[in-house]
């Protein structure tokens, strides 16, 4: 039995389900806390009676459970006395005094009261078991603190109200990517599905991954075009990660989760609902280098999200839309009233959140005649269109084969393949053992494009 009162191998076999391979080295093997075994596996320092990783990750998930997303009187108790241990004293129902010692007094005892009234209301083991199990039957992964793939930068923004867990179904190399936010109305215009769409592309082309909150109107636009143009997307939900909301978006949700991220700080079964639509734009913000809002009517969610990335002391990008729009009425109030920057492009946005429009130019490029034969060695910057064209469809991590940059540049398979061996010879791309075509990173392609356009 463990300290939690339920079976250790219990315990080990439901965190198998929902930790992703190799995470932070933590191996559940039936040794770890169990009784006579050896405590300290995985955690340097700690004791033989130190909790062990199973305590560490099922106090977490106890935790997930127990509060809603951004409760910082949580926090401050997990900061200053770890969270096993600030998870047992709740268990214990320790006295409210006890908590605030415990927190060296930055928890007064009216807060720790109150926090004490509303997390052990929902102390039921069987909840707790029941979203891991959930989690592992969904194919939802945990991600804690210590995990390589922890956005710990990004979150360290939130303070004692970041989360103490997250849940991810799909790719989670994207937490470690530069990202950026593109948020809007629900009810969108035509003008604003279409600015969203551009935007979104454009950062892709850039490889930056675009984060939303999959919702209808602006939200969804940016996931479909991120899709769409084979780029990285990641969609943070309200509720838990079973529960795709909204249902219209079931389809467009599950599409984040096989070739992006959906993202939750909530445990399996949790419901959507306003208020956590608010805790969850801190999110949204938190894990963007910058936020962009491309319409909002007056009383806005998204303009929760800018104010919050304003609040981190992230960039926020408006766009600007017909004065005569409602939909676009929030936005040029903010354009008046806040520290915000008015972006009417990709590379604007990539100007505002990295100040650099994100493509690299290189220190030589080859120029080729109009059957793709190499003509000269010149300038730092191929001038040849279909040159561009070529590079500028080429992706860094997604490989593309010969026929689909075919369709992409609009040319013929044998010009592609001629065009591609010389950018092979010349260190702008490369083809993988999968047989795909890959662009190195610093050939030049969008901007170019962007200026022959």
């Amino acid at each position: 039995m463990s300290r939690w009162a339920i079976d250790q191998h219990r315990i080990a076999s439901v965190m198998a389900l929902v930790r992703p391979r190799g995470a932070a080295e933590w191996e559940l093997d039936d040794s770890v806390n169990a009784p006579g075994g050896d405590h300290s596996h995985g955690i340097e320092g700690v004791g033989h009676d130190e909790p062990g990783v199973l305590d560490e990750l099922f106090a977490r998930a106890i935790w997930s459970v127990l509060v809603e997303p951004g409760d910082s009187v949580a926090g401050i108790l997990i900061r200053r006395v770890g969270v096993v241990t600030a998870a047992q004293l709740v268990l214990d129902r320790a006295p409210a005094t006890v908590l605030s010692d415990a927190a060296a007094g930055e928890v007064t005892a009216e807060d720790a009261t109150s926090g004490l009234k509303r997390w052990t209301e929902r102390l039921r083991a069987s909840d707790v078991l029941r979203s891991l199990e959930s989690a592992g039957r969904c194919g939802a992964h945990m991600v804690v603190p210590g995990d390589a793939h922890w956005p710990h930068e990004a979150v360290a923004a939130l303070g004692d109200s970041q989360p103490v867990l997250l849940w991810a179904k799909g790719d989670l190399e994207l937490l470690r990517r530069p990202g950026i936010a593109i948020v809007g109305a629900r009810a969108a215009t035509g003008y604003g599905e279409h600015v969203a769409m551009e935007f979104a592309a454009g950062l892709c082309a850039r490889d930056v991954v675009v984060v939303s909150g999959g919702a209808y109107g602006i939200d969804g636009m940016a996931h479909r075009a991120a899709l769409a143009s084979g780029g990285a997307t990641i969609a943070v939900l309200a509720g838990g990660i079973d529960r795709l909301y909204p249902s219209g978006h079931e389809a467009l949700l599950t599409r984040v989760a096989e070739q992006g991220l959906l993202l939750s700080e909530v445990p399996c079964g949790t419901p959507p609902t306003k208020w956590r639509f608010l805790q969850r734009n801190r999110l949204i913000a938190a894990l963007a280098a910058a936020t962009v809002v491309v319409e909002a009517g007056r009383r806005s969610g998204a303009l929760n999200t800018a104010r919050l990335a304003l609040g981190m002391g992230r960039p926020v990008g408006i766009v600007p839309g017909p004065i005569t729009s409602a939909a676009s009425a929030g936005c040029h109030a903010s354009l008046r009233a806040e520290p915000v920057t008015c972006v009417t492009s990709a590379a604007e946005v990539m100007q505002l959140a990295f100040e650099a429009d994100g493509v690299l130019d290189i220190p030589m490029a080859l120029e080729f005649d109009e059957s793709g034969v190499e003509s000269s060695v010149a300038d730092t910057r191929p001038t040849d269109p279909f040159v561009i064209r070529v590079v500028d469809a080429l992706r860094p991590r997604r490989g593309q084969t010969v026929d689909e940059l075919a369709r992409a540049v609009g040319e013929g398979t044998e010009r592609i393949r001629s065009v591609l061996g010389r950018l092979d010879l010349d260190g702008q791309a490369a083809r993988g053992a999968d047989g795909r075509w890959r662009r190195i990173a610093g050939a030049v392609g969008s901007t170019n494009a962007a200026a022959a356009s």
